[in-house]
């Protein structure tokens, strides 16, 4: 055993069996022999080595944490200002599709509608006010019956176009 010891660590061989065995014995001696040893001194220099290598890594990690920081900072609004955007972009596509219904064939086709019985309603309310206004009035004029005419015949008109057109929607004759 004690060959096996000196050809591991010739440092060794040198020493006496007593002073080997007060090496076992003494944890000072230990000390003093052990860190004299060829391995534990270059253990000791690639452990040195390693930590300063890890310093020099440490010390650049650290010159890129301001930089990182501001670009968290950046990306953080970024990300942000495309939440707010997002957001945006749903109400104006939700005010697009508003603009757009009104727009819409059916929608246009309904107005069509609403505005053809509108024009016969007040068509007929002017009917009926001329009739209710001429039986009060004895004089007979003229001039209100021909503009009474003219304006009658002026709102059927819109009336009877607004019709024709409607049916030709209704028939699928309008794109």
């Amino acid at each position: 055993m004690a060959t096996q010891l000196l050809a591991e660590f010739p440092e060794l061989s040198h020493l006496s069996r007593e002073d080997l065995e007060d090496i076992l014995t003494d944890p000072q001696y230990f000390q003093a022999i052990f860190h004299t040893l060829n391995q534990v001194k270059q253990l000791h220099q690639a452990q040195a080595d390693l930590g300063l290598a890890n310093e020099t890594i440490a010390q650049n990690s650290l010159a890129y944490q301001e930089a990182l920081y501001k670009l968290r900072s950046e990306t953080m609004d970024a990300f942000n200002d495309a939440k707010q955007l997002e957001a945006r972009w749903k109400e104006v596509e939700r005010e697009q599709k508003e603009v757009y219904q009104r727009f819409s064939p059916q929608f246009l086709l309904m107005r069509l509608k609403h505005a053809t019985t509108a024009q016969d309603e007040l068509s007929e309310a002017l009917a009926t006010s001329f009739v209710q206004g001429s039986s009060s009035d004895p004089t007979g004029n003229g001039k209100d019956i021909d503009d009474f005419v003219k304006e009658f015949k002026e709102l059927r008109k819109t009336y009877h176009k607004r019709v024709m057109w409607g049916d030709r929607w209704s028939t699928g004759q309008v794109h």
